[in-house]
């Protein structure tokens, strides 16, 4: 089979694109054509895994990007261009952005995604268990003893003042009055 496409069309990116293009296209395609991850059949996609590789590899170096131009230039006539839905057909590009199923690497990895979670979740909760802490705690503001219910009757309470200054008085004030030398609740005259 005779494959007439040029290296950019492989990497499906136009012939003045830059570096980063040419990464990101290469990354893009090699992402659907790889072996392990296409629907295409294993020697189909092998074939063009392998001319996407040799595709990026000539083009990402500048030396032989130009050279492959050079030769280009000489051998391009004015034909027209095939569209892309055309190549696309043959190429397999047909499969690009449709869902595929899960490689059995991408469900192993959800499997030990979800194993770590359920050991990290047991070593937790059975770790709280062993040393006899409860799951469950109510907040401190929220307990009985604390609730206005329980508080003392005002009638037992003891109406004495305590010792030592008003407590609703300053202490900007408690304060002057000591370094003035004041006795405690008599003002100055």
């Amino acid at each position: 089979m005779a494959d007439n496409r040029t290296l950019y069309d492989v990497l499906a990116v136009p012939p003045e694109a830059d570096s980063d293009a040419l990464r990101r296209a290469f990354r893009r395609r090699s992402k659907a054509l790889h072996p392990d991850t296409t629907a295409l059949p294993q020697e189909q996609a092998a074939r063009e895994f392998q001319r996407l590789c040799e595709a990026y590899a000539q083009l990402s170096d500048p030396v032989q990007r130009r050279r492959y131009d050079a030769g280009l230039q000489a051998t391009v006539s004015v034909a027209p261009v095939p569209s892309p839905d055309a190549a696309s057909a043959d190429s397999g590009w047909g499969s690009v952005g449709v869902r595929r199923p899960l490689s059995g690497g991408e469900w192993l990895s959800i499997v030990m995604l979800v194993a770590a979670l359920l050991l990290c979740l047991l070593l937790g909760v059975g770790g709280a268990w062993l040393r006899g802490v409860e799951l469950q705690v109510a907040p401190s503001w929220l307990q009985q003893e604390q609730t206005w219910d329980q508080l003392e009757p005002l009638s037992l309470r003891d109406d004495r003042p305590a010792a030592g200054p008003d407590p609703s008085e300053s202490a900007f004030l408690a304060l002057s009055r000591t370094l003035v030398g004041e006795p405690w609740g008599q003002p100055q005259r």
